[in-house]
């Protein structure tokens, strides 16, 4: 079997769904899934991948409200297929130019499957995204009425989902999943390097993330200024830096909290592998499902995230059984939980190795792959056209 995949990005962009691609073609090859990807790429000229990795680039010259603007799309995806010649498409979204494979013919004559990853919801009361969603929103349910099947990440977050309820009978739910290989243990530099910036002595709270509004770091920092003997560091970049660095700053938590900004994967490995918990205190369905969460579970990390309703965030705490969670936006809810795992290691080294369980049997990505590669040959790919699904 053949399959083409089409992606926002790819590695070494840095993302979720990136990361979760990348992850997840290898891990299909070895279930006899033959793979390939096309994504934008904002640094070169397009076309093919020199190396075996099978990656189909399209320009894009930069992004209008997270959308990249790539007029070559519909060009790349032909060119992709005729040279790859797939049995089908694989369709990750949120993402504009999947939009092009209802117009491309040779796309329009393969099954596709559509991995929905997240809602298009607006982000921090963004009003902008909420006009363009109108605009969006027609294209979106078009796609969906032609897919064969629709994968979800998690019960919730499909059945909070408004894009999807009219599609319900076609969806299925295969959680994300993570090589646990991909993050490798951090050298003795690193690890040391790491260890100088928490400090001695101290309860080590990691937290990673685009700052942005719906990620909810501003809670986290008011919930500091009640957790005595605690050092943050907050990890990433965005335009919210400097409000929070002014928050920081009002509350004179500057020598406590620390905005680190981006970082590369082998200082990410040492602060993953030398935190006591990781916290993902986000705001919103925006956070659909946290791969972050999945990370901590590969160094044995215990977590206190958010209950998001419709979100896949609590669910995967509750199935992995490795932390906590608050109700989203409560910073003294937020603080509560962390003070429990400050005073408690034992209960730490608990979740922590309910966490590598879970990530060796329900979220390692060739379980997810193996979930895939069953999906791919179900009857539904095989007899329906897709003008028979979309008059369904």
């Amino acid at each position: 079997m053949r399959v083409l995949h089409v992606g926002k990005f790819h590695p070494p962009f840095a993302g979720g769904m990136e990361n979760f691609i990348a992850d997840l073609l290898p891990a299909l090859e070895a279930q006899g899934v033959c793979s390939a990807v096309l994504v934008h790429d904002e640094g070169r000229a397009g076309g093919h991948s020199p190396d075996a990795s099978r990656i189909y680039r399209a320009r894009s010259y930069g992004r209008v409200l997270y959308a990249p603007v790539s007029p070559s799309f519909p060009f790349r995806l032909h060119r992709a297929i005729r040279d790859f010649r797939p049995d089908l498409l694989h369709l990750h979204l949120p993402n504009t130019s999947a939009f092009w494979a209802m117009s491309v013919p040779s796309a329009r004559a393969l099954p596709w499957v559509v991995h929905w990853h997240a809602d298009v919801v607006t982000r921090g009361g963004d009003p902008r995204l909420d006009r363009a969603y109108r605009l969006y929103r027609p294209f979106e349910q078009a796609l969906l009425a032609r897919s064969h099947l629709i994968i979800a990440t998690s019960p919730p977050y499909l059945e909070a989902s408004r894009a999807l309820a009219p599609w319900q009978a076609r969806c299925r739910v295969i959680p994300l999943g993570l090589d646990a290989g991909r993050l490798a243990d951090p050298d003795p530099a690193m690890r040391e390097d790491a260890d100088r910036r928490w400090g001695k002595g101290v309860f080590r709270v990691l937290a990673v993330g685009r700052l942005a509004r719906y990620k909810g770091f501003d809670r986290l920092i008011e919930a500091a200024a009640a957790l005595p003997g605690c050092r943050i560091l907050i990890v990433g970049a965005g335009d919210q830096e400097p409000r929070l660095s002014a928050r920081l700053q009002e509350l004179g938590l500057g020598a406590r909290v620390e905005l680190m900004g981006f970082r590369s994967d082998a200082e990410m490995h040492g602060l993953l592998a030398t935190c006591d918990v990781l916290c993902l205190p986000s705001l919103e369905r925006a956070e659909a499902f946290g791969l972050v969460l999945l990370e901590a579970m590969r160094f044995a990390k215990p977590v206190v995230a958010s209950d998001i309703p419709g979100s896949g965030v609590g669910w995967v705490v509750r199935e992995a059984g490795h932390g906590l969670t608050t109700a989203p936006g409560d910073a003294e809810r937020l603080a509560a939980a962390l003070r429990a795992l400050q005073l408690d290691p034992g209960r730490r080294r608990q979740l922590g190795d309910a966490g590598a369980a879970a990530l060796r049997i329900r979220f390692g990505i060739a379980s997810t792959a193996r979930a895939i590669a069953e999906l791919y040959r179900l009857p539904e790919l095989e007899a329906a056209s897709p003008a028979e699904i979309g008059g369904r």
